[in-house]
């Protein structure tokens, strides 16, 4: 009786009955493997077995469910990482065109140390470099290193370094140290006749980044701010390294 009022309800609103239904599965028997999402949402049939025997059939499809879930939450892993690489590019697309804008030395190091804490969505960004001689023109957010400092902070084979769980580093980051809980730190490579650099990023929120992230983003941006600080360095006054002793 249930099941002839469930049909003419069906009648009554236009959807197809139960016989219908069948009647198109049979003759469309590749239905399911057209649209497996389906297997989700569908109940296994409760078979009858005989003691130990396994219904079989039944577990294969709850297994087969389980695997439709695990994909369908791996592929809304995988979007949402590609739309958060996407996003995270066009940030550091903008900070390099900004760059193309710096007019002096002192822009230069505004823009690194404003505009790309804003594009970026950073906490603080400053440059440093390495010279024995402090510079005549003190700037906010630029910073002098002793010499092998940032082969220490990095390691010798090193360009990147990310840092979840960052303790202060004021040596970089001057007053904003305290504020820093993740950062990433870059070499900066001006060239032979030119000090050995830093690009210094942080942000107040732990593991902001990580050792499993990609460079690739960070590297592109090192580069540009290396080229720049190549061209506008030399009005800092900072005193080029001594040439190696013959």
């Amino acid at each position: 009786m249930a099941d002839s009022a469930a049909e003419s309800d069906d009648e009554a609103t236009g959807r197809p009955t139960a016989p219908e239904v069948e009647e198109y599965l049979r003759g469309h028997p590749a239905f399911l493997v057209e649209h497996a999402d389906l297997l989700e949402v569908l109940t296994p049939p409760a078979q009858q077995s005989d003691g130990a025997v396994l219904d079989m059939q039944r577990f294969m499809l709850e297994r087969m469910q389980g695997e439709m879930a695990r994909l369908k939450d791996t592929q809304g892993a995988l979007i949402a990482a590609s739309r958060s690489n996407l996003a995270t590019q066009a940030q550091v697309h903008a900070a390099v065109l900004a760059l193309l804008e710096a007019e002096s030395f002192e822009h230069l190091l505004h823009i690194v140390a404003a505009d790309f804490a804003q594009f970026l969505d950073m906490d603080a960004v400053t440059l440093a470099i390495e010279s024995a001689v402090p510079p005549r023109m003190s700037q906010a957010n630029f910073y002098i290193l002793p010499k092998g400092s940032i082969d220490r902070m990095l390691g010798r084979q090193r360009d990147v370094r990310l840092r979840a769980a960052a303790p202060p580093l004021r040596a970089v980051f001057g007053p904003a140290a305290p504020l820093v809980r993740s950062d990433a730190l870059v070499r900066l490579r001006c060239g032979d006749d030119m000090p050995a650099g830093l690009l210094a990023i942080g942000s107040r929120h732990e593991g902001k980044f990580h050792d499993g992230q990609g460079t690739e983003l960070l590297l592109f941006l090192a580069q540009a701010v290396q080229r720049c600080l190549k061209a506008w360095l030399p009005q800092a006054e900072i005193p080029a390294p001594a040439p190696p002793a013959a």
